[in-house]
């Protein structure tokens, strides 16, 4: 009995010396796909956190990413999670619509911001370290110059879908309205943002002000007109933070840049 013992103990030591190697090199595959998704750089627990604070609005008036998260916001935005993270908010923004019930005078309201809203600068960012560098204002009016920035095809969706339903869509943005009016709307038209309402952009008497100032101030205007507000969506806290936000606000999420 013991030597049956002692032979099958052989063989169970033999095969667990020919596993090793493979196990060993599933464990190193394993160990490099996670070192992958976090950015390469082993801080992904860290960057993880951060982009849930930054989301939740805990860290505010971040100027940059943290160098360290690069490749973690890289892989975020290119990889997919980005994108079904959109998917999934646009299919609460639905249920939400869908259980609307607007009044028929043409005056019931919905408000988008543009920029990582409505279209996407992934490819300015991407020249940025995706937001590890400073913001250049002149670089970003270079770029959005150029009026090449993609439609987001979640937010198009939904931007189509509100229309249909009898929503008056009004695009407010923060770019300036004389350097950037005509070419904005241009962009936007070319990726079917075709039949709102109007598109508002920043005038000279909102210059210094604060995002947040300035977009309240829209709001109150459409509501002194006699709009209802049933939706806000936007990228920055300062798009659905302030004053008039109407029924409900979405935030989208957008881990690249910070606005006040």
């Amino acid at each position: 009995m013991a030597q049956r013992e002692t032979f099958v103990l052989v063989l169970l030591l033999l095969a667990a010396e020919l596993m090793f190697p493979k196990i060993k090199a599933m464990s190193v595959g394993s160990r490099k796909r996670s070192k992958e998704w976090s950015g390469g750089d082993g801080e992904g627990s860290f960057c993880l956190s951060w982009r849930l604070a930054v989301e939740a609005n805990n860290v505010v008036a971040w100027p940059t990413v943290p160098p360290q998260c690069s490749r973690y916001v890289e892989t975020y935005m290119i990889n997919g999670q980005y994108d079904r993270d959109l998917e999934l908010i646009v299919e609460e923004i639905l249920a939400y619509v869908n259980q609307t019930f607007l009044v028929g005078d043409a005056m019931d309201a919905w408000i988008l911001d543009v920029d990582d809203t409505c279209i996407s600068n992934i490819y300015y960012y991407k020249a940025k370290k995706y937001g590890c560098d400073p913001y250049d204002p002149s670089a970003f009016r270079t770029w959005a110059m150029k009026g090449g920035c993609p439609a987001i095809p979640s937010v198009l969706r939904l931007f189509n879908i509100l229309l249909d339903k009898g929503f008056k869509v009004f695009l407010v943005t923060g770019r300036d309205e004389e350097t950037l009016g005509q070419v904005t709307m241009n962009n936007l038209h070319n990726q079917g943002f075709i039949g709102y309402e109007s598109l508002i952009l920043r005038n000279a008497s909102y210059k210094g002000k604060s995002a947040m100032k300035y977009k309240s101030d829209v709001r109150k205007q459409l509501e002194d007109k006699g709009y209802r507000i049933w939706g806000n969506v936007g990228d920055q806290w300062s798009d659905i933070r302030g004053d008039y936000l109407g029924n409900r606000t979405f935030k989208l999420p957008n881990p690249m840049y910070f606005v006040p």
